[in-house]
């Protein structure tokens, strides 16, 4: 998939937001030497040695192949100590704006093209352009990956994260059920739902399907409405005004939304994606709507003989349409008192042996273009499927606005109550979609007038 040459600069950079490539992201101290950098501190390049601070921004879910990958360079680099700091991946962009405004920022930190944006407006990272024309690793990421981190960084096309990986949606189905149920591969949206409802017995507490309703509904959502509607841009042609609020999409979150507590558990209304992944690997669900990165959990859960990782379904006129999953990635925070010893860790953890250990852990599709030619990847069937997927054109993707520095917002704090309102009827899908639809509106109003 690549990144279209639109005539107009701005249009241009919306659209190039989130391409994934045709391949396919302790103690009171928290910044190296004395913890109080803030969003204004200009940092410094230090010795090269001593202690740095790292967030991971998937805390727990990545905590162990993160503490390996530490473990390895730490052996490398035996003058420098990194400090890990896990950090759930629901409170990891309120923790940052928190540290951006009072200090205490770490050297370090897991920068994904979702949050970057907002970041980088209030001058909290370090651009590291200079830094990566001189590694080792130049000319051996993807170009496409780095692209995106690019124009979500918000306009300036500077690279504020290096590339770790990208992610795509998957459609996670228990092929033993399917099996003892008749049922075909759901493969279509039609298929979908008919699995869905045959696949529900409350009675035994046996359901089809399990529903995102708590932290990270949105791009769920989403998902499913352009999966369904066909709708193949997040902007009309004026590149003023977003789509989400096209009829089409309406009707297709009004059919998804209904599924809920008829086909779902109820207890899918507050489920971030730890809690849905967990239920859906100990329970009888049939189907689970994720992304490449739970697939290792559902292998230790359930052995790849019981379930399989597919594409999202097929939508109208035999086209697959998804929404786009954010390149994922690390930065440095401008406050570090010890830059070099801080891009050390980044250029080690972007390598190519670390990308290939990282990435076979987390099941998603390696920056680094050595890392992409390991064999583990043709053996983990979802990320193999994926990345084809996002290469025979087959399929559509909706590019989300990372860009826009209130997107995390609008799509996070402003709209998940909203959806659970709609999950439980008190809210239309109609005045949810327009509501977000006002929202971005203004949002991408207010990036055009800034870009000029």
């Amino acid at each position: 998939m690549k990144i279209s040459n639109l005539r107009n600069s701005t249009r241009r950079r919306a659209s190039a937001a989130v391409a994934l490539g045709a391949v396919l992201a302790l103690t009171a101290t928290a910044c190296g030497d004395d913890g109080s950098g803030g969003g204004g501190d200009k940092g410094a390049e230090g010795s090269g040695k001593g202690k740095i601070v790292f967030w991971d921004n998937n805390g727990g879910v990545r905590t162990e192949i993160w503490k390996e990958v530490i473990a390895d360079f730490e052996k490398a680099n035996p003058d420098i100590d990194v400090q890990y700091v896990g950090i759930a991946s629901t409170e990891y962009q309120s923790k940052v704006d928190t540290a951006i405004q009072g200090g205490g920022l770490p050297d370090v930190g897991g920068i994904s093209a979702s949050m970057l944006a907002g970041f980088a407006a209030q001058g909290a990272l370090e651009t590291l352009d200079f830094r990566l024309a001189k590694s080792p690793l130049n000319g051996k990421l993807n170009k496409d990956m780095i692209e995106s981190m690019r124009a979500a960084g918000g306009g300036d096309d500077k690279l504020y994260s290096v590339p770790t990986s990208a992610n795509n949606g998957v459609l996670y189905y228990r092929t033993d059920l399917f099996e003892k149920a008749g049922l075909e591969e759901p493969t279509t949206w039609d298929l979908f739902y008919k699995a869905a409802e045959k696949l529900t017995n409350k009675g035994k507490n046996e359901f089809g399907y399990t529903i995102r309703g708590g932290a990270g509904s949105i791009a769920q959502a989403l998902d499913a409405a352009y999966g369904q509607s066909g709708i193949t841009s997040f902007w009309d042609s004026s590149g003023k005004k977003t789509t989400v609020n096209d009829p089409k999409n309406v009707e297709a979150l009004e059919k998804y939304a209904a599924l809920f507590k008829k086909v779902t558990p109820a207890a899918d209304l507050n489920n971030d994606f730890t809690k849905m992944v967990a239920q859906w690997d100990s329970g009888t669900i049939g189907m689970l709507n994720h992304n490449l990165g739970s697939y290792q959990d559902h292998v230790k859960a359930l052995t790849t003989d019981k379930f399989r990782g597919i594409p999202q379904p097929i939508g109208p006129g035999g086209k697959r349409v998804q929404v786009s999953n954010p390149v994922d990635g690390v930065g440095m925070f401008k406050s570090s008192k010890n830059k070099e010893a801080a891009w050390k860790f980044i250029e080690f953890a972007t390598s190519a042996a670390s990308s290939s250990k990282f990435n076979e852990s987390a099941g998603q599709v390696p920056a680094h273009a050595d890392a992409a030619k390991d064999d583990w990847i043709s053996k983990a069937e979802p990320t193999k499927l994926a990345a084809d997927a996002l290469s025979d054109g087959s399929t559509s993707i909706v590019q989300l606005p990372y860009y826009l520095p209130d997107w995390n917002t609008i799509s996070k704090a402003d709209n998940e109550p909203n959806f659970q309102k709609v999950l439980l009827g008190d809210m239309s899908a109609k005045e949810f979609l327009d509501t977000m639809a006002e929202q971005l509106n203004a949002a991408q109003a207010e990036w055009q007038e800034q870009m000029g």
